[in-house]
């Protein structure tokens, strides 16, 4: 068509790590610089793991534990292991990575991380992997894993990509979407605990609880208090 310059040359291909970091909008719904960015993300994953991809599990079954360690760190924990199969054999994602398609969401959160620990598990059998972005640094390696099934996910979130960290209010964060109805019977459960320090506490917050452990040292702290909230 006259005028019209679309064609090969004006398609550009990215790598799918640079187009999680430079469009985190599409994935997480804010832009980089969006003072919400980094809650967004700790969101988009918490979501994604109360709605996963049917080939994990059907929608609001897992179980997800979280933990916001520091303004720009959190681990999630669920009950799911889709790099692992029944047979014990690994299923490697974006660049052989433990993370692909079926978990975008923390794929994504990855490609925002300066760093990320992955580990995954069943029956037995663990592997380990350490991230550089959405790069792995190395193979998965085996671990002793805890029983059952799971997954966990440790995210160093770039200060580079996150000028403010995640908020403290995290009592009110939608995990749903704008189409999905929370079911209060189903047995799908995320349960988020903030083990920041010297926080002023959250009134939205389900549970105020003394900490397992001190987030930095994995010794009991002698005054550390947590926030817990519990989504369905």
């Amino acid at each position: 068509m006259a005028g019209n310059d679309y064609g090969d040359a004006s398609i550009t291909i990215r790598e799918v790590d640079e187009a999680f970091r430079r469009n985190p909008s599409l994935f997480f719904g804010v832009g980089r610089d969006d003072p919400k960015a980094a809650t967004a993300v700790l969101r988009g994953v918490l979501g994604h793991g109360l709605h996963p991809a049917t080939a994990v599990a059907p929608t609001h079954t897992p179980q997800v534990d979280a933990r916001v360690r520091g303004d720009l760190t959190f681990d999630v924990t669920d009950d799911q292991s889709d790099a692992v199969d029944e047979r014990g054999a690994l299923h490697l994602g974006f660049y052989g990575a433990l993370l692909g398609p079926n978990r975008w969401a923390a794929a994504a959160a990855a490609a925002l991380s300066t760093r990320t620990e992955v580990e995954v598990w069943r029956d037995g059998r663990g592997f380990r992997q350490v991230l550089a972005g959405l790069r792995p640094t190395g193979e998965p390696e085996p671990f002793d894993p805890p029983p059952g099934t799971g997954t966990r996910m440790a995210f160093d979130l770039d200060r580079d990509h996150f000028a403010v960290g995640i908020t403290t209010e995290l009592g009110s964060l939608d995990l749903h979407g704008p189409d999905c109805r929370p079911d209060p019977a189903a047995l799908g459960l995320v349960v988020l605990r903030d083990l920041r320090r010297d926080r002023d506490h959250d009134p939205d917050s389900d549970h105020d609880t003394g900490s397992d452990q001190d987030p930095d040292s994995g010794q009991e702290p002698d005054s550390h208090r947590c926030r817990e909230h519990r989504f369905r």
